[in-house]
């Protein structure tokens, strides 16, 4: 971007703190490697929303989705829930993981619950806090004024403020900074291309930092509700977290040069690659998913009479890929001696797969499917 100045870093007294420009204005995009990178990046999500619509029954995958952005946007944070532990019930799960467990499903929640409101509500500030209020609810960061902004200085990386790697502007700078950040979301007549203009956003959050604590899940999660919010991807079906955290110290990296050095087109370039790997991922996935699908109800046929429930199964399983005897059971209203005559057939599919190894209280999971998220 032409003549960009990314802010000024004002003397609080023992620290500086970084007050960035507003955003909320003309823009003149000049570098032909992001105007490059800017045109992939449009075709993949393109073919990626075209996959959306043609996906038989989308919706049912859409939840793994979530669960794996909520895992890969936790670990950033230091979270260690894996996708199988994240699909499993609280009591499930080892004492010491409980913690990061709640973070995960906390997450999970708050993203299904934001893409509801966008029905009514607008992207905002006052989205954006529900959001926030959600993510810290019962967890390690609940004592951290969940759903506000904050009143004190925060800071990133460091023991202390004193040798911070970076300190956000003082709190008495958030609502002018989070105004402006609003009015540039809504913002029709600066003709900024979608993909950049998220990407600007993205990074004013993080650099704003407007909470004490979840900043990040947030702001991650804020791409996603913008590209649903602007008609970009008809379903909430693109997460850029996976990248982040599989390049994290360029994506912090990348962050630090546009606050130091002003260098906004390489996190414009990062971006931009990131948005283009993630869609052809996605793609491949839903590739792999329909073809999962063909494979699998070929296999079902081989059951005869019993083809309709384990259909009926199988649809949840593409939900939820973990089952038990009592929800088989309930899916297809049967007895409980039925449904295991009926797991021991998927069994023998190799369909499901028994993972606790008790005698009771059995769990069976959808492996094949599972991996498809977790590789």
């Amino acid at each position: 971007m032409k003549d960009f100045n990314a802010g000024t870093y004002v003397n609080q007294g023992t620290y500086k703190g970084f007050i960035p420009a507003e955003i909320n204005k003309s823009w003149q995009l000049e570098n032909m490697e992001v105007i490059d990178l800017l045109s992939k990046a449009d075709r993949q999500l393109g073919r990626l929303d075209m996959y959306s619509e043609y996906t038989p029954n989308i919706d049912l995958f859409i939840r793994m989705h979530v669960i794996k952005e909520a895992t890969k946007s936790s670990k950033i944070e230091g979270t260690q829930t894996n996708i199988e532990e994240a699909l499993q019930d609280l009591e499930e799960i080892a004492e010491e993981k409980r913690d990061d467990w709640e973070e995960v499903q906390n997450y999970v929640h708050a993203l299904n619950s934001a893409i509801k409101r966008l029905e009514e509500l607008p992207i905002s500030s006052r989205l954006i806090k529900e959001v926030h209020s959600i993510l810290l609810q019962g967890v390690r960061g609940k004592h951290k004024l969940p759903g506000e902004f904050r009143t004190s200085q925060n800071w990133i990386g460091g023991a202390s403020i004193a040798d911070a790697t970076f300190v956000p502007p003082p709190s008495s700078e958030v609502p002018r900074l989070m105004s402006d950040l609003e009015r540039f979301v809504h913002n029709e007549a600066t003709k900024v291309p979608e993909l950049l203009k998220i990407a600007l956003i993205h990074y004013q959050f993080e650099t704003i930092h407007p909470f004490l604590d979840g900043n990040g899940r947030v702001g991650r999660l804020i791409i996603t509700l913008y590209l649903v919010e602007k008609g970009i991807l008809k379903k909430p079906i693109l997460y850029l977290s996976d990248f982040f955290e599989r390049n994290r110290s360029i994506y912090y990296d990348n962050l630090m040069k546009v606050r130091e050095k002003s260098d906004l087109d390489q996190w414009l370039k990062f971006f931009l690659v990131g948005i283009i790997e993630t869609a052809k991922a996605s793609i491949e996935t839903f590739d792999q998913i329909m073809k999962l699908q063909k494979r699998v109800d070929s296999q079902l046929q081989k059951l005869g009479p019993r083809t309709n429930n384990a259909r009926k199964v199988v649809n949840q399983l593409y939900i939820k890929p973990l089952i038990n005897a009592q929800l088989v059971a309930q899916i297809t209203n049967s007895s409980l001696p039925t449904s295991y005559t009926l797991i021991n057939e998927l069994e023998e599919l190799g369909i499901l797969k028994e993972i606790t190894g008790a005698k009771r209280g059995r769990q069976y999971w959808f492996q094949e499917y599972v991996h498809l998220f977790s590789q």
